[in-house]
């Protein structure tokens, strides 16, 4: 005589049991998120202080070989990557500019092109000849 055969039982989360995890995720990602939107600011900063520091070097190399700063990025072949609202090919948070130059000083800025926390405030850097990189306007 033959035994019945049963089909096997695989043990699984019910839908409900999944919904109820993701549900508590959603409320714990909503808690953590003010949190770490501080972290993510200072990380973007990052890019600002990078691309200024650039500038820096790209400024003082010109000092030396004319004796002057210069008002004109693309004169000391700094490249300003596009933007992240200039469409699809943007990946630079941050707008460079020198806002002044002259025979013996500079001041460049790193305006942020995004909001990062969402406060209506745009994160502002400057750096002068000097090096002294400082945080304008906080995010």
């Amino acid at each position: 005589m033959r035994a019945a055969i049963h089909p096997r039982r695989l043990q699984a989360f019910t839908l409900t049991e999944v919904l109820i995890v993701l549900v508590i995720l959603g409320i714990l990602i909503l808690l953590a998120l003010p949190n770490l939107m501080p972290l993510i600011t200072r990380a973007k900063s990052t890019e600002a202080k990078i691309q200024l520091e650039h500038l820096y070097t790209l400024q003082k190399t010109h000092f030396y070989e004319k004796s002057k700063y210069t008002g004109n990025i693309s004169e000391i072949g700094f490249v300003q990557e596009p933007l992240t609202t200039e469409g699809d090919q943007g990946r630079a948070n941050y707008r460079i500019d020198v806002v002044q130059a002259s025979t013996s000083a500079f001041v460049a800025r790193a305006t942020a092109v995004v909001d990062f926390d969402a406060d209506g405030v745009f994160n502002v850097w400057e750096i002068d000849q000097d090096k002294n990189l400082k945080e304008v306007t906080p995010d």
